[in-house]
């Protein structure tokens, strides 16, 4: 089920040109080789890493003050793996840390 996840995963990413989908699809291939029970989750129908960023974008609206919303790494990667099913944890934390490296920067105005 996990080599199958990653294929999901690296199919979206290659057939997307859009950063954000590279950046959170890096950080669900994190995910999966900490967390490979949460492959079935990944697996969901329906579910996608550019759903995950709409669903990450309507969590961002309700902190928007003015023009503005922002949220933390460790809140949109939180959102993310809400919005596949997976409870997140401790593994976030590390898992968003990996991502940092890659200058993850995102501002609402990118997502529309």
């Amino acid at each position: 089920m996990i080599d199958r996840a990653r294929q999901k995963l690296a199919t979206e990413m290659e057939a997307d040109k859009n950063p954000y989908i590279h950046v959170v699809g890096h950080f669900l291939m994190t995910h999966l080789a900490k967390n490979p029970g949460d492959a079935d989750k990944i697996m969901t129908k329906g579910k996608t890493i550019k759903g995950s960023l709409s669903h990450m974008e309507s969590e961002a609206r309700k902190k928007k003050v003015g023009n503005c919303a922002v949220l933390t790494d460790e809140e949109g990667f939180a959102i993310v793996l809400d919005y596949f099913g997976i409870v997140p944890g401790a593994v976030v934390a590390s898992a968003a840390s990996a991502v940092v490296a890659a200058d993850f920067d995102i501002q609402l105005e990118d997502l529309l």
